[in-house]
């Protein structure tokens, strides 16, 4: 089932890359629609069942293809899986600009693709090379299938794109190698189960920094997060969801798995300077939503600021707060994707992201899109009963009363901290509701969401309600698995 779910996505993006150049758009989507559904049942049962996956992969070395699922990657394969079918979706009625529809299917398939190796991955090279799969894609989709922005501005997203995340591998690829040097092994249920055991405090905390830094330019905590908007303002909206809700976690995850559960005494060290970091990101990512003018980029920015609570999270050291950071970023994903969904949607019919521009009230010609923005920015601003509740109020309790080992002095400053981002979200979520939704005019005329559109839009605010009013299947998911990690910490 493991096995199967990575081989349907990967032969039909190789069939389509060398086959499909000349079918049409909708024969290339339907064939992309089934291949993504076929791997979201085998990702069902995988989720499931819970099988392995380990066999000898370079055997000079002791690397093996060690693939699995736990509490900790099943709610992300699921959500990876679900998004995976939601894009081809909504693709159905849009046909690409920029190249084929083929080579942009293929794209879908493949990040999608690398993103399932990364969560499945148990080993700790074998997690790295899964995670490099999704880059060049993600980056051909910027830079040749983005929105209507001249060549340059694709170009100058999509290097900074690469460039950035580029950077963020080196360091984690020294950090992996650092690490498997120092323990012996690459196996990361090992790693986890030793927590570090016989590496010296300093080569834990050496290991950590550089593992920590690299993943943080994925994720990404600020200060380098300059490369986010850019990227996301320049995608297509399928893209866009892919990055937000399924890239950016893959940031976390490896966060979780690495140096969180490989190297606690060296994580616990570095704790405080991530929780500064998120603390600055929620702050920053408020105030520059509170005046930015592009649409899509403000969605950006709130998502370095939703990250940063699940950088808080992590750094508390507890089960709470770990199971909030896990919480957080599925809550993310899901709210990001409905956001980018419907404003993408609005800048295709506006022909521009401005909010300075004049528009028509989204609630009086677009009550569909309406609905599902306002629901989006409720969640955003952390409305309980709606999915971005739960995880950033946990994190904030855990950031109150943190691990034993954790300077308790800081980590409440950064709670208060990241109370006035709930304000600032608060904030900027009003006025743009304020400008886009309620507005004050009834022309000029838009289509409402139809189609694929809303059956995605539809399905994004069902789930962003779900997962408000029942956190706990998600927190059952997550608990014995963080446990393990986190062992008997309060």
């Amino acid at each position: 089932m493991i096995l199967s779910s990575l081989v349907v996505p990967a032969a039909v993006a190789v069939w389509l890359m060398t086959a499909g150049r000349g079918l049409s758009h909708r024969v290339v989507n339907l064939v992309s629609s089934a291949a993504s559904l076929v791997t979201l049942g085998f990702v069902l049962l995988a989720v499931v069942m819970r099988p392995t996956v380990d066999r000898s992969w370079v055997p000079a070395i002791g690397l093996r293809w060690e693939l699995a699922v736990d509490g900790i990657s099943a709610p992300l394969l699921l959500l990876t899986a679900l998004l995976g079918v939601a894009v081809v979706v909504h693709s159905r009625d849009r046909a690409p600009v920029g190249g084929t529809s083929a080579a942009f299917h293929a794209c879908l398939l493949l990040v999608e693709l690398g993103a399932l190796a990364t969560f499945y991955a148990r080993d700790a090279v074998l997690f790295f090379i899964a995670f490099e799969v999704v880059l060049v894609p993600m980056w051909v989709l910027i830079s040749r299938f983005g929105d209507a922005h001249s060549p340059a501005e694709r170009a100058d997203a999509g290097g900074r794109f690469i460039l950035y995340t580029a950077f963020g591998s080196t360091l984690m690829l020294v950090g992996i190698l650092a690490l498997v040097a120092q323990a012996g092994t690459s196996d990361l249920d090992i790693l986890a189960r030793g927590g570090g055991h016989g590496i010296p405090v300093h080569a834990q905390v050496m290991i950590a920094a550089l593992l920590v830094a690299g993943l943080a330019v994925k994720v990404p905590v600020f200060p380098l997060h300059t490369w986010l908007p850019p990227a996301h303002t320049t995608a297509p909206t399928a893209g866009s969801v892919l990055l937000a809700a399924v890239l950016l976690k893959m940031g976390t995850y490896g966060l979780v798995r690495l140096p969180l559960a490989s190297l606690p005494a060296g994580f616990a060290r570095l704790a405080p300077i991530l929780a500064v970091l998120g603390a600055v990101g929620v702050v920053w990512g408020g105030l520059a939503c509170l005046v930015e003018r592009d649409l899509k980029r403000l969605v950006a920015y709130s998502s370095v600021a939703h990250m940063g609570f699940v950088a808080i999270g992590l750094a508390s050291g507890t089960r709470t707060g770990l199971q909030a950071a896990l919480f957080a970023n599925i809550a993310h994903g899901v709210v990001s994707a409905l956001l980018f969904v419907v404003v993408g949607g609005l800048k295709e019919r506006w022909g521009s992201a401005d909010l300075g521009t004049a528009r028509a009230a989204v609630r009086e010609v677009a009550p569909r899109l309406g609905l599902a923005l306002v629901v989006g920015l409720a969640a955003s601003l952390g409305l309980p009963g709606l999915a971005g509740f739960w995880g950033e109020f946990l994190s904030v309790y855990a950031a109150w009363s943190p691990a034993a080992d954790r300077p308790v002095g800081i980590l409440r400053v950064v709670a208060v901290v990241a109370v006035v981002g709930t304000v600032l979200a608060a904030a900027y979520s009003l006025r743009v509701a304020r400008l886009v939704w309620a507005g004050d005019r009834r022309e000029p005329f838009i289509e409402d969401g139809w189609g694929g559109e809303w059956l995605v839009a539809g399905a994004l605010v069902v789930a962003t309600m779900a997962i408000g009013v029942a956190p706990g299947p998600l927190l059952a998911l997550t608990r014995g698995a963080v446990s393990t990690i986190i062992g008997a910490a309060p």
